[in-house]
């Protein structure tokens, strides 16, 4: 502090106050390592790099190692004849058996580019910003890559975790992953302790419209031809012995899974051996096709009755089949009963008579609950999958999502972590209609589906053959 004194007189500044002591920190002091250390680690890293080489790229090791060998033993001419005899082997190949070539050698040479170029070359900044890489004594560990695999549509990056990290701190950052490595998604599967598999698609196989399937000679009613996976395989949807509950916003599709699953039983339905009761209270997506439904209601009252009947039906069955048979054949006498139930919101939250709600549910609930073994099975549609509208989801073993209007919605209709698992069925294009995510029962893993298009002119045919059966 400084006073002010007379005239001719000096300031006096008094001491400032002593600063409180601070407590003591303790460092790791640095040592300079010497440069003997650092350059015996490169080289020990280079050796090790030779000796992994030979496993990881061995067609590659040995070609070039051939090379060598006979341009030393023999000169460089005839090593121009053994390069110039093995392109022309590998064109004929390619010319003649394509596929084949395409497996063994296409593949295996995209895989091990895009290992070199695509992952290894961003893993570590990829994997540091998405926060996967983990930090111990002020040293760095990251997931290894063991190995890049490529099929037609996705490459395949088998990793090898940290000790003391979990495959779901992958899950929780598939969104960082695809886009670090400029994919359209990423999905994780795990093989073992330590051990999981990124799968990044190259090019969306569902890109394009899909028309209707054939309608199959012969009906496996737990493989129904429906579309396509995403890794172009046949999408087969299990009907008999399940419930099956369809989640998607106005326009996503859930009328091309309904006609797909009723078009691969058209040879059962036909011959009886299968019959599907329909309930379509918006009077337009099932009424189109009216003689294919051996019963069919579009109003309240109507469609409680269908259900109560099915009920009975279920109900009568099991008492005749008790202490003789557990498992349902399907036959002309007992058939396969389908319900299938477009809008189930409209009987469970939405008509406007109360008593009509309680009947609806507590029929659906029935027949979800005590229908699989007996030959009924519900197929149902479903655009609001809040539980105010449909508390019954866990009833359905099955479940699909198309197009969903907000993420929470995701892990609603397929359980939860599905989309932690990259099933963003709210980041579907809404130009792609027919595109969902399927998750069955006993699997936690959503596969990526499209069910084909049937079109009016598709179910016109089917009616017409329909009523000349009958």
């Amino acid at each position: 502090m400084i006073r002010d004194n007379k005239p001719g007189t000096s300031q006096v500044q008094q001491p400032t106050a002593p600063v409180p002591a601070q407590t003591f920190r303790f460092s790791t002091p640095v040592v300079p390592t010497p440069a003997v250390f650092v350059i015996g680690g490169w080289i020990a890293r280079f050796v090790g790099f030779l000796v992994r080489l030979p496993f990881r790229f061995p067609v590659l090791v040995a070609s070039l190692a051939g090379s060598a060998a006979v341009a030393y033993w023999f000169g460089w001419g005839p090593l121009v004849v053994v390069l110039v005899l093995a392109g022309a082997s590998l064109a004929g190949w390619w010319w003649r058996w394509r596929t084949s070539f395409r497996r063994l050698v296409g593949l295996r040479v995209l895989g091990a580019w895009r290992w070199v170029w695509v992952y290894h070359r961003h893993w570590q900044p990829v994997l540091v910003v998405a926060g996967l890489a983990e930090s111990y004594l002020e040293r760095q560990y990251l997931p290894r890559i063991r190995r890049v695999t490529c099929s037609d549509w996705s490459d395949r990056v088998r990793v090898k975790l940290v000790a003391g990290t979990s495959p779901a701190d992958f899950e929780e950052r598939v969104v960082e992953l695809a886009h670090g490595f400029g994919a359209p998604s990423c999905r994780v599967t795990v093989r073992g302790p330590r051990d999981i598999v990124l799968e990044f698609p190259r090019r969306d196989m569902l890109a394009d419209t899909i028309g209707a399937m054939p309608v199959p000679a012969d009906v496996d009613l737990k493989a129904l031809p429906m579309g396509t996976c995403e890794d172009g395989s046949p999408w087969l949807l299990r009907l008999h012995g399940t419930h099956v509950l369809t989640v998607g916003v106005t326009g996503a599709g859930k009328g091309s899974v309904i006609w797909s699953a009723v078009r691969a039983m058209m040879p059962a339905i036909e011959a009886g051996t299968v019959r599907v009761w329909a309930v379509d209270p918006k009077r337009m997506e099932l009424s189109y096709g009216r003689t294919l439904f051996a019963r069919y209601a579009d109003d309240g009252e109507a469609a409680v009755e269908l259900l109560e009947r099915a009920v009975a039906a279920m109900q009568d069955r099991a008492a005749r089949y008790a202490g003789k048979q557990r498992a349902h054949i399907p036959t002309v006498d007992d058939p396969f009963l389908v319900i299938v139930v477009d809008e189930v919101a409209f009987l469970t939250a939405y008509h406007p008579d109360r008593d009509v709600r309680r009947r609806a549910e507590n029929a659906l609930a029935t027949l979800t609950s005590q229908g699989r073994s007996v030959g009924v099975a519900v197929l149902a549609a479903l655009q609001d999958p809040r539980k105010e509208v449909l508390n019954l989801r866990n009833l359905f073993p099955d479940k699909i999502a198309l197009r969903l209007d907000e993420a929470s919605q995701v892990d609603m209709v397929l359980g939860e972590g599905a989309r932690d698992r990259g099933a963003n069925a709210h980041l579907i294009d809404p130009d792609l209609p027919g595109v969902a995510f399927v998750r069955l029962e006993g699997s936690s893993i959503p596969v990526r589906v499209r069910a084909a298009y049937v079109s009016d002119e598709d179910i016109t045919a089917m009616a017409t053959d329909m009523e000349g059966v009958a």
